[in-house]
């Protein structure tokens, strides 16, 4: 399954819908307007083949509480979605390793997850943040299948790993590149 940013699916051709799936790996602000008004968007992305949960931004100097409701929100869109059948995969996210009480809790073990390292990996701190994270995952949640978005450190055993891309972004960038 190819997906899509969320800021793209409303634009999305009908007919397509099935074929795609939407993804939140976007600034907060492209999304915001579905944890204000999530009825108004149900229905179409439930057309979807699969919508990952919203990917809300938990910076490591935000503070704890912030980071606790970006989680809860990632949560209460997912289920939201879900009771009104959108088929859902879980985007895991954390921040640093006192994040690790938390933002595992009502994730699915032994399941399809969802994580990017888009913002990641430039610096030491963060990538190396990153790396505990995703490895504290792994031990916590055991997935089956890890969609991944981004650039995979190689430090990470690739073994359940499912490199996924941005199709309209590459489409954009074409388009933008033969009109210079």
């Amino acid at each position: 399954t190819q997906f899509i940013g969320f800021n793209y699916a409303k634009t999305c051709e009908k007919q397509q819908k099935t074929n795609f799936g939407v993804h939140f790996f976007l600034d907060d602000y492209q999304f915001e307007r579905l944890w204000k008004r999530p009825e108004k968007y149900t229905e179409s992305l439930k057309r979807f083949k699969y919508v990952l949960s919203p990917d809300f931004s938990m910076y490591m100097d935000y503070p704890k509480v912030m980071q606790m409701w970006k989680h809860y929100q990632k949560h209460w869109l997912g289920a939201y979605m879900e009771l009104y059948g959108v088929k859902v995969i879980p985007t895991i996210g954390w921040s640093d390793k006192d994040s690790f009480k938390w933002c595992f809790d009502g994730e699915p073990k032994n399941s399809i997850v969802a994580v990017s390292s888009i913002g990641t990996q430039r610096y030491k701190e963060s990538k190396k943040a990153f790396l505990v994270g995703y490895n504290e995952m792994i031990k916590r949640l055991t997935p089956k299948l890890v969609l991944f978005w981004g650039n995979i450190p190689e430090e990470i055993d690739k073994t359940n790993i499912l490199p996924m891309g941005y199709i309209m972004d590459e489409k954009f960038k074409l388009m933008r590149n033969s009109l210079q």
